[in-house]
Order: C-alpha cells, then sequence, then structure tokens
C-alpha cells in the first residue's frame, strides 16, 4: 500500500475533496456559491488558491495532505490568525497572538480508525515547532463531535494534547502550546516515518462511521 503525506502547495490544492476545495469560509468567510460585491457568483476555487499563493509567499507551508495508493486520503489547513478573516468574524474569541489557527483538519471516510488523524496532526505540529516566534497552535473545536467540515471534535483534540482556553457550549477554543510537546518530538518523527512506511505500519482499518478528523474511541485515548 503506497503512503505519502506532503505539505499543501498551488501543485496539489485541486486534490482536496469538495465542498472543502472551493470553501473559504474560515479564510475570507464566505462558502461556495456566495455572489461578490458586483453580483457576479464567486469561483471559490479560484479564491481558495489566492488565498494559499498569498499564505505561501508571506508565510510559508499552511497545510498537510495524506495520500494512500495515489487517493487522498486526509488533510489540514492551518494559518497565522490574521489570513483567517473568516475565523475572526464568525467567532467571538479571538486566537492569541504567539499562536497559528487550525483551520479545519479531516479523514476521508474508509480511512479512519487507523490511527492516521494523529499522524497527521503530529506532522502539523512537528512544522510548527520549525517557524519563529509561533508558541502554539488553537482551534475553534467542535464540542459535539458532530460531522462537520470544518470544524474538528473536541475529544480528538485534548486526546492529542489541546487543552480548553476559552469555553462554549459547541464551539470551545482549544491550544496546544508547542513548548508542551518537544518531549514527545521523537515520537512524532517516528509516527511520520512508520507511516510512510520506514517502520511497517500497521494495517489501515476502515471505519466509514467516523467523524471530521477519522478518529475511533480507542484512537482517541490511546496513541497509534
Amino acid at each position: 500500500m503506497g503512503r505519502k503525506l506532503t505539505s499543501l502547495t498551488l501543485d496539489n490544492v485541486a486534490d482536496l475533496p469538495a465542498p472543502c476545495r472551493s470553501c473559504t469560509l474560515w479564510e475570507l468567510g464566505s462558502r461556495p456559491g456566495y455572489l461578490d460585491a458586483d453580483g457576479t457568483a464567486q469561483d471559490g476555487a479560484r479564491t481558495k488558491d489566492e488565498w494559499l499563493s498569498a499564505v505561501l509567499l508571506d508565510w510559508g507551508s499552511c497545510g498537510r495532505l495524506l495520500y494512500v495508493d495515489g487517493s487522498i486520503a486526509g488533510f489540514a489547513l492551518y494559518a497565522p490568525p490574521e489570513y483567517a478573516e473568516g475565523a475572526q468574524a464568525a467567532m467571538a474569541s479571538p486566537v492569541s497572538d504567539d499562536a497559528v489557527l487550525l483551520l479545519t483538519a479531516r479523514i476521508l471516510p474508509g480511512y479512519g480508525g487507523g490511527g492516521l488523524g494523529r499522524v497527521l496532526m503530529q506532522s502539523v505540529v512537528k512544522d510548527l515547532t520549525r517557524r519563529r516566534g509561533v508558541r502554539a497552535v488553537e482551534v475553534f473545536g467542535d464540542a459535539q463531535g458532530h460531522e462537520n467540515r470544518c470544524l474538528v471534535p473536541t475529544g480528538f483534540l485534548t486526546a492529542v494534547g489541546f487543552r480548553t482556553v476559552q469555553a462554549h457550549p459547541r464551539y470551545p477554543r482549544l491550544r496546544l502550546d508547542l513548548r508542551s510537546v518537544l518531549s514527545w518530538r521523537d515520537d512524532v518523527e517516528v509516527a511520520v516515518e512508520r507511516w510512510l512506511g520506514a517502520i511497517r505500519p500497521g494495517r489501515i482499518i476502515p471505519d466509514k462511521g467516523a467523524g471530521p478528523i477519522g478518529v475511533s474511541p480507542r484512537e482517541e485515548l490511546s496513541p497509534d
């Protein structure tokens, strides 16, 4: 089984599944099908490409993609809060100045339950520990854990070390301090190498009922 973990770029952004490919809800506060100021229909994919191009130029990589046998299996998008106008407008509490915002993360149906959600998040943390001035990653989670393409269930987030910094009955803001995970950076390296095939990985067990991040209750309670 071929596996690949790579950064999001303009060359592979088209691999994002619909409707995420053309949705800029977090980035700019708009969804596919919205109208521009002049009344014309938005080209969501083009708008997302423009947003991605600006972030790549100014800040660098802002996403990770997971592939299995050449097919997209999961993805995560993240950026400094100033590049997420939609999140700033939609959420009551602001993201901390020293944090990067995790916009969304998802393991696609059929790939959940095998630990890929955890590996995806570990890869994000690994990237952010290299960024100057970034001390944490924050995210608006879904406390009810419902299927939602834009939000990550808080059950998964707390299982991988996030803690609530702004309570909300449905959309709390959670934070993961990067310094708190420096002690398990070696585990991150092993997990990524394992997933890439340097060490023989465990069998992926499809889980059609998985949520956006594709974790099972067992995965939430223990590392892969």
